[in-house]
């Protein structure tokens, strides 16, 4: 089995606040009613609902997940919508509401069509929801469909055939860190051109460069948005974004000074990507939402502060960081509901760590070694937001897990990449850690800061 998952998976342009809450559950209404439309039913279909289960159940209102599944349900995708169009797609409903239902089908929709269920996780995954479409007044649906979001945006319908989902035969597959390495020490090859090959094996050389340079643009995008943009994030808690003012401070002090200040960039970068997307914003899944600004900071950080840095440099950091995402993907879990915030913020500092290594000059030994560091000193990581709101400690941890990366990719360069524990070794210890970590740290709410935090 092949743990690569293209880099155009693993980096989807979306919207905010969570890709497990917001992106995946888009994704799943659109697929569901895509399938409606397929099978020739959509003019028949009367009336939706849909249940939420599980963490969905808990934190959805807080990560937006009922506004998410209104949209996909009325033909919107994550990757081309405006955000603003989302807001308030289920919140903003009143009795008497309707929803264009495929943007066709006009069917009468209200707030309780949507249903949580926070106690009832199926077996499937903690991320599940159902989905049902009625027609007239039966007392079964004509259709009923349950969805999981596993991480990332990515979602998995219950009984698909896997016909359904053709895998891809990658040129360079690797079930492993060690299996990646052999390769790249018997083909004498980097990890981002393993990556790179497996890659041009489905797509042309200027597809990948294009759709690398248009993930890199989304991502900066982000920043940029993120350090111009004040006021109060929206969701009850009152948290104020604070990037835009921390670069007005480093613009002036580094102008009173003389001398420049890349760790605190560093940390603004990641804060006006988290504050975008805890505002419902434009975002890349790096790998999930609630990890967003890791890797977009890392690689600015790399553009602004590096002495050659280059755009095909930053197209070789998101290779090397898509092959060390895909050994999380496969081997572990990149779903906060899984394992925890370890499985988000820690795989995007990992693959970040790594990525940075690998265009600072380091060898694949070093760059796994890079990985490896900054995903062990994320092991047992809980995944406990206040309110139920990718905000708190989600934006701060992203801007402290960008300086663990740049620390693990220096550390890793001091050394001759020889280490006694490997990035397979953690990985595996980051999915047991994670199958024996309680649910109530699990994107639940119900347990660490989310009860010991008064909201107000």
């Amino acid at each position: 089995m092949t743990a690569y998952v293209s880099a155009f998976e693993l980096f989807s342009i979306g919207i905010g606040p969570s890709s497990s809450h917001t992106v995946g559950p888009m994704r799943a209404a659109l697929a569901f009613t895509s399938r409606l439309t397929a099978a020739g039913l959509l003019g028949a279909i009367d009336r939706v609902t849909c249940v939420l289960y599980g963490s969905l159940g808990s934190t959805g209102i807080g990560h937006g997940t009922p506004d998410a599944v209104v949209a996909g349900l009325q033909g919107l995708s994550p990757e081309t919508c405006d955000p603003t169009a989302v807001h308030g797609s289920w919140s903003g409903l009143t009795p008497g509401s309707t929803l264009l239902l495929g943007g066709e089908r006009a069917i009468a929709f209200e707030q309780g069509d949507i249903s949580f269920e926070p106690r009832t996780r199926l077996p499937g995954h903690p991320n599940a929801m159902t989905l049902a479409a009625w027609s007239g007044t039966t007392a079964e649906p004509l259709v009923a469909e349950t969805y999981y979001s596993i991480g990332g945006g990515f979602i998995r319908r219950d009984g698909e055939d896997s016909a359904e989902r053709p895998v891809i035969t990658y040129p360079l597959p690797f079930p492993t860190g060690a299996a990646l390495l052999e390769i790249c020490d018997r083909d004498g090859l980097r990890i981002d051109e393993v990556a790179r090959r497996n890659e041009e094996s489905v797509r042309s050389p200027d597809e990948v460069d294009r759709g690398l340079d248009a993930i890199w643009a989304a991502m900066n995008e982000s920043v940029t948005n993120g350090l111009a943009a004040s006021g109060i994030l929206p969701g009850g808690l009152r948290v104020k974004r604070r990037a835009a003012a921390v670069r007005e401070h480093l613009e002036l002090a580094e102008a009173e000074s003389g001398r420049e200040l890349p760790t605190e960039w560093l940390h603004s970068f990641a804060l006006a990507v988290n504050e975008e997307n805890a505002a419902g914003g434009r975002v890349v899944t790096a790998p999930t939402n609630g990890a967003a600004g890791i890797i977009p900071a890392v690689a600015s950080y790399y553009l602004r502060f590096v002495p050659g840095a280059s755009a095909d440099g930053i197209r070789r950091f998101l290779l090397t960081a898509t092959a060390i995402g895909s050994l999380f993907k496969a081997n572990a879990s990149i779903s906060g509901a899984v394992g925890g915030c370890q499985a988000e913020v820690g795989s995007a500092c990992a693959m970040a760590a790594g990525a940075l290594c690998s265009v600072l000059g380091g060898t694949t030994s070093q760059v796994e070694n890079a990985a490896e560091i900054a995903m062990e000193h994320h092991l047992g990581l809980t995944c406990d937001p206040v309110g139920g709101l990718v905000q708190v400690p989600c934006i701060e941890r992203n801007a402290i897990a960008s300086s663990t990366a740049v620390s693990a990719a220096r550390l890793a360069l001091h050394g001759d990449g020889s280490h006694l524990v490997s990035l397979d070794a953690v990985i595996e210890t980051m999915r047991q850690t994670g199958v024996d970590m309680s649910s109530k740290y699990k994107e639940t709410s119900e347990g660490g800061l989310a009860v010991n935090v008064i909201e107000c």
